[in-house]
């Protein structure tokens, strides 16, 4: 356990940021899931809709830190590719 006043109060930030991190990427997970399943029916209307939500919520994530810029970037592109692939 730690000792100093300083190392006690790092313990609750790491703490009150961890479950930040772990709740905004599990929205994230939420809402990518949520437009696979869209493209997986190939409703190219409402995926295009979907998409844009989670453009939305990782551009957030990699604001807030929560997600590192280019990890959101790569995700991005690779479900605009699949997005580009769907047929009508």
């Amino acid at each position: 356990m730690a000792n100093s006043r300083s190392a006690k109060k790092r313990i609750r930030q790491n703490l009150t940021r961890r479950l930040a991190n772990k709740s905004y990427k599990s929205m994230v997970r939420t809402t990518v899931k949520t437009f696979e399943a869209t493209l997986a029916e190939s409703d190219k209307v409402t995926a295009g809709e979907r998409f844009v939500k989670v453009q939305k919520a990782l551009a957030t994530a990699a604001r807030k830190g929560h997600v590192h810029k280019n990890t959101a970037a790569r995700k991005l592109s690779r479900l605009a590719k699949r997005l580009a692939n769907v047929s009508v």
